[in-house]
């Protein structure tokens, strides 16, 4: 099913062609009203002429996220104050939030694609849509909650949290789809076994997930506990929010709105820009945003591109499910290690459940990895022999994997503390 399918199976050279019109006017617009941009390409010696093609692209500057906090809170906004019509931030970890701002054409652009994502996912007019992802400054629950609306959707504005009366609402409302964080789906499938309550009780038949990475393992754990089609959404408030890109019923990969959002593929390390299907950190251009254009922002998001036929036959290029970050990923001893890695070996092992937590610590020189694992109630009341031996087992797989020797402790059912929102999977200790 399309939402715009005039737009979703462009051929390709019409596709680039408004792209490169889109690009110029962008590049004149952010020149002309943004002094920060106007700096930067007048330090790189480019003026907005110089885009005669959409190679060109790759001579302009990077835009960072510290970019945004060194011009909090409104220094990259292209726009008068006066046209702002909603103010959205990321929750951020450390100091001041990054702060966007939408016109109103613009929440009218973040409607469209989050309607062309529910409706790659099955969403249709007759659907009942729960957004149990948070509303408020993070952009994840108004987004969905925009896009089901424009389609014609009942939506349930139920938000995060109190997961008891989410699933009973579920059920007396008659939910067939939801959207919310994968961990926070897992949570929802272990609330429902203890409350009684079979995925045959209730008519959820689809999940867009996202605002975390999330592996293949994963989706499969949910897709059987909640006997649904768990599709993945990406998406960050820097650009827009959710709708970026999502997953069609054909899951396989995530369709980027590139007549919005210009995808490329670079090597974190160097910024070189990578062949198509080559691993590397997504960079986006924000090709229609009136609020607050990004040029080149470095997401930090690894990922790969491809334009291989769909079979949903959609032409819009995909990315791969985000494998990582960039800046997030640990290094322990000397090797790269990101935790999907530890969750996709964890998720192949039917003795453990889905929830567990890295600890990184160091001692003396020396990084140390610990693995918190969960096991089934079942297992963890198992003689002292059994766990050693699944321990060991854990411990050998992680090691194949990671190339790094971690400790492995299980831990009783519901140790670890859930999430109704992002799982926080890692506990860095290192004062490094």
């Amino acid at each position: 099913m399309y939402w715009n399918q005039p737009i979703e199976t462009m051929e390709a050279e019409h596709m680039s062609a408004l792209q490169l019109q889109r690009l110029q006017e962008l590049v004149e617009r952010v020149y002309r009203q943004v002094p920060y941009y106007r700096s930067r390409l007048q330090e790189a010696g480019m003026l907005p002429e110089d885009i005669r093609t959409l190679d060109d692209l790759r001579k302009i500057p990077f835009t960072y996220k510290q970019d945004m906090r060194d011009n909090y809170p409104y220094g990259l906004f292209a726009v008068p104050s006066s046209e702002i019509v909603r103010i959205h931030a990321s929750s951020g970890t450390t100091g001041k939030p990054t702060v966007v701002g939408y016109t109103k054409r613009d929440i009218g652009i973040w409607s469209e694609v989050m309607a062309r994502s529910l409706a790659g996912g099955g969403v249709t007019k007759q659907s009942v849509v729960q957004v149990a992802y948070g509303y408020g400054l993070f952009t994840g629950g108004l987004g969905a909650h925009y896009g089901a609306e424009l389609l014609g959707a009942s939506v349930i504005p139920i938000s995060s949290g109190n997961t008891a009366r989410q699933i009973m609402l579920m059920k007396d409302f008659g939910t067939t789809a939801i959207a919310c964080t994968p961990s926070y789906a897992l949570y929802v499938a272990e609330t429902m076994r203890e409350m009684g309550i079979s995925p045959q009780d209730i008519k959820l038949k689809v999940g867009i997930f996202g605002a975390e990475p999330w592996s293949e393992n994963m989706r499969q754990q949910i897709q059987q506990q909640l006997g649904i089609l768990a599709l993945d959404i990406y998406g960050l408030s820097e650009i827009i929010g959710p709708g970026v890109a999502c997953e069609c019923q054909a899951q396989d990969g995530l369709h980027i709105n590139e007549d919005h959002f210009y995808p490329e593929i670079i090597n974190p390390l160097t910024g070189e820009i990578m062949p198509e299907g080559e691993k590397g950190e997504l960079v986006l251009t924000t090709l229609t945003k009136e609020g607050m254009p990004m040029l080149r922002y470095r997401t930090r998001d690894l990922t790969l591109l491809t334009r291989k036929t769909c079979a949903c036959g959609r032409t819009l290029v995909r990315m791969g499910k985000v494998l990582g970050r960039s800046d997030d990923m640990l290094i322990i001893r000397g090797v790269n290690v990101f935790p999907s890695q530890v969750e996709s070996v964890l998720l192949n092992m039917g003795e453990v459940s889905p929830h567990y937590q890295l600890i990184v610590e160091r001692e003396g020189k020396l990084d140390t990895l610990t693995v918190l694992v969960e096991v089934t109630e079942n297992m963890f009341t198992d003689e002292v022999r059994g766990l050693e031996a699944l321990e060991h087992k854990i411990k050998q797989e992680l090691a194949n994997v990671l190339n790094v020797t971690a400790t492995v402790r299980l831990v009783g059912a519901k140790t670890i503390e859930r999430s109704e929102g992002k799982a926080k999977r890692v506990i860095d200790k290192r004062k490094i």
